[in-house]
């Protein structure tokens, strides 16, 4: 699976479908780009794979992004104790959260430098497909030392938001792509410059949502948190004199990085290795990687579980999903297997996992 320009992390127990394969070895002949990544998540997407990175030295791809620029996830260490947090109490208290934000819009995309006319009833809401709010435990502690350095404290409930630009990346995409298809604009061109400017005002704004979205689910609880990571897995940075374009994929050159695996499975706070980074473009799997389409998890799972079913994980976690496709879309059975992820990452020298996390409330939406 590894020629001079493509390489995948990956291992014998891991499982990719040929066609995300297919995407990365085609999506690695555009012109300019020079090294292509697949990581253990890696798997099909709409013309290009999820779970990838590519580095080029002349030019960007802007669909290589996507169309939720700036999508990522953060992690909070609240100040609930695990002792004394009840489970059903709290799932009966988050509602509603769909509903649009009613604070200070203007005042806070202000504070990140954002004009006016990026206001709007999307801010601080997650959005549907794969973005959640969960609230999770530390399940055991794999080293302690770099665990309380970094200020944590496995008697606390954590809390992890993914969402990302919602329909502002969507908007900055459809107009570059009527300009200029899917062709890459070069590093040097106004239209990167145009670009450029836009995806990083997206990128503040996606950061900015997970934080509101996180402020609306602790207010509900009566909780405060600290914010402990913010990473991207959709956006396009420079590196190495060059630009790297990470699809669903996680940073490791920022710090520690959350890697969850579905509703159903753990969690892995993982710390990146430095010495073999550049192996896979200083990137990490996202998560677990999608097994099945969406499509095919809605035919596969109905024939055997209703809805009451996938309100409840194996782990014993609680499932706040009142949309009946979304839920069967999104079960645990559609993703792959996480364990084997962190595997193929730490034997390939990238991460140190650090602990493992435990969802217990996993919020995606409530009947509108």
């Amino acid at each position: 699976m590894t020629n001079e320009k493509v390489h995948i992390i990956d291992s014998a127990r891991s499982w990719i479908d040929q066609h995300a394969i297919d995407q990365l070895h085609k999506t690695a002949e555009l012109e300019g780009i020079a090294r292509a990544v697949g990581l253990p998540d890696l798997h099909a997407g709409r013309g290009i794979p999820i779970g990838a990175a590519f580095w080029s030295p002349s030019h960007v791809y802007p669909h290589l992004v996507g169309n939720d620029i700036g999508c990522g996830m953060a992690l909070w260490q609240t100040d609930l104790l695990n002792r004394k947090f009840k489970l059903d109490k709290a799932v009966k208290k988050l509602s509603d959260l769909e509903k649009p934000w009613t604070g200070d819009h203007r005042t806070r995309l202000a504070s990140i430098d954002l004009p006016a006319e990026w206001d709007g009833d999307t801010l601080g809401t997650i959005g549907g497909g794969n973005h959640f709010a969960e609230f999770q435990r530390v399940e055991r502690v794999i080293n302690p030392t770099v665990f309380r350095d970094h200020g944590f404290d496995e008697e606390r409930i954590l809390l992890l938001v993914h969402s990302g630009s919602r329909g502002i990346g969507q908007a900055i995409l459809q107009a570059h792509l009527g300009r200029f298809n899917s062709k890459g604009v070069d590093v040097t061109s106004a239209a990167f410059s145009d670009y450029r400017d836009k995806h990083d005002q997206a990128m503040r704004w996606a950061k900015l949502n997970r934080d509101i979205i996180a402020e609306r689910f602790l207010a509900r609880l009566g909780a405060q948190a600290d914010r402990k990571l913010d990473i991207f897995h959709n956006s396009v940075t420079a590196h190495q004199q060059g630009w790297l374009h990470r699809k669903g994929a996680a940073p490791a050159d920022r710090g520690l990085v959350v890697i969850p695996g579905s509703r159903g499975a753990m969690t892995y706070l993982v710390s990146p290795i430095a010495e073999f980074a550049d192996t896979a473009l200083h990137s990490l799997a996202h998560g677990a990687g999608r097994k099945w389409t969406r499509g095919d998890a809605k035919s596969k799972l109905g024939k055997h579980f209703n809805l009451s079913d996938l309100e409840r994980t194996d782990l014993g976690g609680r499932v706040i999903c009142e949309d009946k496709k979304l839920i069967f879309e999104e079960a645990p059975q559609a993703y792959k297997n996480i364990e084997t992820v962190i595997d193929d990452l730490v034997q390939a020298g990238l991460i140190a996992v650090i602990a493992v996390l435990r969802p217990i409330i996993t919020y995606k939406m409530r009947r509108q």
